[in-house]
Protein backbone atom coordinates (compact mmCIF):
# COMPACT_ATOMS: atom_id res chain seq x y z
CA UNK A 1 0.00 0.00 0.00
CA UNK A 2 0.95 3.62 -0.75
CA UNK A 3 -0.94 6.69 0.68
CA UNK A 4 0.34 10.21 -1.23
CA UNK A 5 -0.12 13.46 0.44
CA UNK A 6 -0.01 16.14 -2.26
CA UNK A 7 -0.05 20.05 -0.70
CA UNK A 8 -1.95 18.65 1.88
CA UNK A 9 -3.22 21.27 4.91
CA UNK A 10 -5.60 21.75 7.49
CA UNK A 11 -6.78 24.73 9.06
CA UNK A 12 -9.42 25.26 12.02
CA UNK A 13 -11.02 28.25 11.16
CA UNK A 14 -8.46 31.38 10.57
CA UNK A 15 -5.40 28.92 11.84
CA UNK A 16 -3.50 27.10 9.81
CA UNK A 17 -2.47 23.72 11.26
CA UNK A 18 -0.02 22.90 8.88
CA UNK A 19 0.28 23.22 4.97
CA UNK A 20 1.72 21.79 2.12
CA UNK A 21 2.12 18.51 3.27
CA UNK A 22 3.64 16.54 0.09
CA UNK A 23 5.07 13.36 1.53
CA UNK A 24 4.86 9.60 0.02
CA UNK A 25 4.27 6.80 3.22
CA UNK A 26 5.06 3.24 1.57
CA UNK A 27 4.13 -0.09 2.68
CA UNK A 28 7.14 -1.76 4.56
CA UNK A 29 8.93 1.23 5.97
CA UNK A 30 7.82 2.31 9.39
CA UNK A 31 7.39 6.48 9.49
CA UNK A 32 7.60 8.29 12.73
CA UNK A 33 5.61 12.05 12.85
CA UNK A 34 7.21 14.10 15.29
CA UNK A 35 6.54 17.73 17.44
CA UNK A 36 5.53 19.82 20.25
CA UNK A 37 2.38 18.99 21.73
CA UNK A 38 -0.50 21.11 20.12
CA UNK A 39 1.72 20.99 16.83
CA UNK A 40 -0.85 18.60 14.33
CA UNK A 41 0.79 15.51 14.59
CA UNK A 42 -2.52 14.21 15.69
CA UNK A 43 -4.62 16.40 12.87
CA UNK A 44 -2.08 15.16 10.47
CA UNK A 45 -2.39 11.40 11.34
CA UNK A 46 -6.43 12.15 10.93
CA UNK A 47 -5.93 13.62 6.92
CA UNK A 48 -3.98 10.92 6.46
CA UNK A 49 -6.53 7.86 7.54
CA UNK A 50 -9.54 10.02 5.92
CA UNK A 51 -11.03 10.74 8.99
CA UNK A 52 -11.12 14.42 8.45
CA UNK A 53 -10.78 16.07 5.68
CA UNK A 54 -7.65 18.22 4.42
CA UNK A 55 -8.60 22.04 3.80
CA UNK A 56 -6.39 22.39 1.29
CA UNK A 57 -4.49 19.62 -1.47
CA UNK A 58 -5.44 16.06 -1.69
CA UNK A 59 -4.29 12.55 -0.04
CA UNK A 60 -4.59 9.00 -2.57
CA UNK A 61 -4.28 5.70 -1.66
CA UNK A 62 -2.93 2.73 -3.61
CA UNK A 63 -2.88 -0.79 -3.36
CA UNK A 64 -0.09 -3.27 -3.79
CA UNK A 65 -0.98 -3.78 -7.26
CA UNK A 66 -1.07 0.05 -8.22
CA UNK A 67 -4.38 -0.17 -8.17
CA UNK A 68 -5.84 3.48 -7.04
CA UNK A 69 -8.54 2.71 -3.64
CA UNK A 70 -11.37 4.45 -2.94
CA UNK A 71 -11.05 6.90 -0.43
CA UNK A 72 -14.56 5.40 0.81
CA UNK A 73 -13.40 2.69 1.54
CA UNK A 74 -9.83 3.48 2.45
CA UNK A 75 -11.11 2.39 6.04
CA UNK A 76 -10.82 -1.49 5.31
CA UNK A 77 -7.35 -1.11 4.82
CA UNK A 78 -5.67 0.93 7.82
CA UNK A 79 -6.01 0.51 11.51
CA UNK A 80 -5.56 3.32 13.96
CA UNK A 81 -5.03 3.28 17.71
CA UNK A 82 -5.50 6.30 19.75
CA UNK A 83 -6.21 8.01 23.15
CA UNK A 84 -9.19 9.84 21.98
CA UNK A 85 -11.07 6.89 20.03
CA UNK A 86 -13.13 4.94 22.54
CA UNK A 87 -13.69 1.48 22.91
CA UNK A 88 -17.27 -0.06 23.90
CA UNK A 89 -16.85 -0.18 27.63
CA UNK A 90 -19.93 -2.03 28.14
CA UNK A 91 -18.55 -4.79 26.45
CA UNK A 92 -15.79 -7.77 27.99
CA UNK A 93 -12.78 -8.10 25.96
CA UNK A 94 -14.19 -10.85 23.92
CA UNK A 95 -17.26 -9.43 23.07
CA UNK A 96 -15.46 -6.36 21.48
CA UNK A 97 -13.29 -8.34 19.68
CA UNK A 98 -15.64 -10.99 18.40
CA UNK A 99 -17.62 -7.84 17.35
CA UNK A 100 -14.84 -5.72 15.39
CA UNK A 101 -13.81 -8.84 13.71
CA UNK A 102 -17.07 -8.82 11.79
CA UNK A 103 -16.28 -5.77 10.44
CA UNK A 104 -12.50 -5.93 10.08
CA UNK A 105 -10.89 -9.25 9.93
CA UNK A 106 -8.10 -10.28 12.10
CA UNK A 107 -4.60 -11.69 10.84
CA UNK A 108 -4.53 -14.73 8.95
CA UNK A 109 -4.26 -17.46 12.15
CA UNK A 110 -4.84 -15.21 14.61
CA UNK A 111 -7.90 -16.22 17.00
CA UNK A 112 -9.41 -14.52 19.43
CA UNK A 113 -7.87 -16.52 22.52
CA UNK A 114 -4.69 -15.68 20.74
CA UNK A 115 -5.04 -11.91 21.02
CA UNK A 116 -6.46 -11.91 24.52
CA UNK A 117 -3.40 -14.19 26.15
CA UNK A 118 -0.79 -12.07 24.25
CA UNK A 119 -1.96 -8.89 25.21
CA UNK A 120 -1.71 -10.26 28.87
CA UNK A 121 -5.60 -9.71 29.52
CA UNK A 122 -6.97 -13.35 30.04
CA UNK A 123 -7.59 -12.69 33.71
CA UNK A 124 -9.66 -10.24 32.65
CA UNK A 125 -11.18 -11.07 28.97
CA UNK A 126 -14.68 -11.87 30.92
CA UNK A 127 -14.22 -8.25 32.58
CA UNK A 128 -17.06 -5.77 31.12
CA UNK A 129 -13.80 -2.93 29.72
CA UNK A 130 -15.53 -0.20 32.06
CA UNK A 131 -13.84 -1.99 34.74
CA UNK A 132 -10.58 -1.64 33.48
CA UNK A 133 -7.44 0.25 34.37
CA UNK A 134 -6.47 3.11 31.88
CA UNK A 135 -3.26 0.89 31.14
CA UNK A 136 -5.00 -2.34 29.97
CA UNK A 137 -7.69 -0.24 28.06
CA UNK A 138 -4.59 1.30 26.11
CA UNK A 139 -4.06 -2.77 25.53
CA UNK A 140 -7.20 -3.15 24.50
CA UNK A 141 -6.83 -0.22 21.44
CA UNK A 142 -3.32 -1.74 20.22
CA UNK A 143 -4.50 -4.82 20.24
CA UNK A 144 -7.57 -4.80 18.63
CA UNK A 145 -5.44 -1.87 15.39
CA UNK A 146 -2.28 -4.23 15.57
CA UNK A 147 -4.19 -7.57 15.11
CA UNK A 148 -6.72 -5.73 12.55
CA UNK A 149 -5.89 -7.95 8.92
CA UNK A 150 -4.81 -4.17 6.97
CA UNK A 151 -1.77 -3.31 4.96
CA UNK A 152 -1.50 -0.01 7.15
CA UNK A 153 -1.22 1.02 10.87
CA UNK A 154 -1.78 4.06 12.46
CA UNK A 155 -0.02 5.15 15.81
CA UNK A 156 -1.27 8.02 17.56
CA UNK A 157 0.85 8.46 20.75
CA UNK A 158 0.44 4.62 21.53
CA UNK A 159 2.47 4.25 24.80
CA UNK A 160 -0.10 6.24 26.84
CA UNK A 161 -1.07 5.33 30.42
CA UNK A 162 1.23 2.43 29.71
CA UNK A 163 3.60 1.16 32.56
CA UNK A 164 7.30 -0.53 31.62
CA UNK A 165 5.84 -4.24 30.95
CA UNK A 166 2.62 -2.24 28.84
CA UNK A 167 5.70 -0.81 26.36
CA UNK A 168 7.46 -3.78 26.40
CA UNK A 169 4.71 -5.57 24.97
CA UNK A 170 3.89 -2.52 22.15
CA UNK A 171 7.40 -3.02 21.06
CA UNK A 172 7.13 -7.09 21.29
CA UNK A 173 3.56 -6.64 18.66
CA UNK A 174 5.09 -3.93 16.94
CA UNK A 175 8.28 -6.90 16.05
CA UNK A 176 6.28 -9.80 15.40
CA UNK A 177 3.47 -8.54 13.54
CA UNK A 178 3.81 -4.91 11.90
CA UNK A 179 7.39 -5.62 9.84
CA UNK A 180 5.87 -5.88 6.27
CA UNK A 181 3.26 -3.11 7.44
CA UNK A 182 3.02 0.51 6.66
CA UNK A 183 3.58 1.79 10.08
CA UNK A 184 2.81 5.18 11.04
CA UNK A 185 3.31 6.72 14.84
CA UNK A 186 2.42 10.04 15.62
CA UNK A 187 4.15 10.92 18.63
CA UNK A 188 6.99 13.04 20.62
CA UNK A 189 8.36 10.31 23.12
CA UNK A 190 11.22 8.40 20.97
CA UNK A 191 10.36 5.46 22.95
CA UNK A 192 7.47 5.33 21.13
CA UNK A 193 8.70 5.12 17.29
CA UNK A 194 12.52 4.38 18.02
CA UNK A 195 11.62 1.31 15.58
CA UNK A 196 10.47 3.76 13.00
CA UNK A 197 13.85 4.34 10.23
CA UNK A 198 12.13 7.62 8.54
CA UNK A 199 11.17 10.69 10.83
CA UNK A 200 8.62 13.80 9.56
CA UNK A 201 8.77 16.78 11.62
CA UNK A 202 5.07 18.69 11.79
CA UNK A 203 6.53 21.75 12.35
CA UNK A 204 8.58 21.47 8.71
CA UNK A 205 5.19 22.08 7.21
CA UNK A 206 3.81 25.56 9.36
Amino acid sequence: MKIKCIKSGKRFNRDWIFRNFTYTFIEGEHYAVTGPNGSGKSTLLQVIAGAIVASEGSTTYEAADSLQLDPDEIFNSIAIAAPYLEVIEEMTFVELLNFHQIFKPFLPAIKVDDIISIAGLKHAANKQIRYYSSGMKQRVKLAQAIFSNTPCLLLDEPCTNLDETGINLYHQLIKNYCKDRLVIVSSNDVQEYNFCTKEVSITDYK
